[in-house]
């Protein structure tokens, strides 16, 4: 991220400069980025997108979002569990996502893993990742990274439990979009709500 700080909204309120570049944005900024997010289903959906997400900009991913719920059966595990080749050819088809081969099997692979998963294991290896200190809030956002320890154990411990297409900076992402971590710059709007 470059090293840009708060910006007014269109409503005055100081905000991200990244949570202003458009109204998707804006929306997302305001009412999802850094919120708690617990649930397997849940948790699995932003695993996934954050995962599509790899090498492309998230307005894209957060776009398509409708799609990919569409596509994935609204992210429940059991049923994408189900998928199978033909699924993931209709995928590879499928202009509402993104078709990369790589990513549909990952997510449809996981999906087998996490279903063997006891309720709540998901939720339970994912927060308990989550930092034990408060960080600083940061000023800019020059000041948030792109990978932490934390992320980097996190990584290690979903590939460890077969979890496919997550490295350090994925699961930095993840942690920061399900509300682990709080890198809402300091006086942002969203930071405290």
């Amino acid at each position: 991220m470059s090293g840009g700080g708060l910006l007014a909204g269109p409503d005055g309120a100081p905000r991200c400069p990244w949570g202003l570049a458009t109204e998707d944005y804006v929306t997302y900024h305001d009412t999802e980025w850094g919120k708690p997010v617990h649930g397997g289903d849940a948790l699995y959906e932003r695993l996934c997108l954050e995962a599509f997400q790899s090498g492309l900009s998230w307005l894209t991913i957060l776009r398509r979002r409708e799609g990919f719920r569409k596509a994935f059966s609204d992210f429940r595990i059991a049923a994408v569990a189900e998928f199978g080749p033909a699924d993931a050819e209709r995928l590879l088809a499928d202009e509402g996502i993104i078709r990369n081969r790589a990513k549909i099997e990952a997510t449809l692979a996981n999906a087998k893993v996490l279903a063997e998963w006891r309720p709540g294991e998901l939720d339970e290896l994912i927060w308990s990742h989550a930092p034990k200190r408060k960080g600083r809030a940061p000023r800019t956002t020059g000041d948030v990274p792109a990978v932490t320890p934390e992320s980097t154990a996190l990584a290690k411990a979903l590939k460890k439990a077969g979890i496919r297409f997550v490295g350090p900076t994925t699961a930095y992402a993840l942690m920061q979009a399900c509300g682990l971590v709080n890198d809402h710059l300091a006086g942002c709007v969203s930071r405290e709500a």
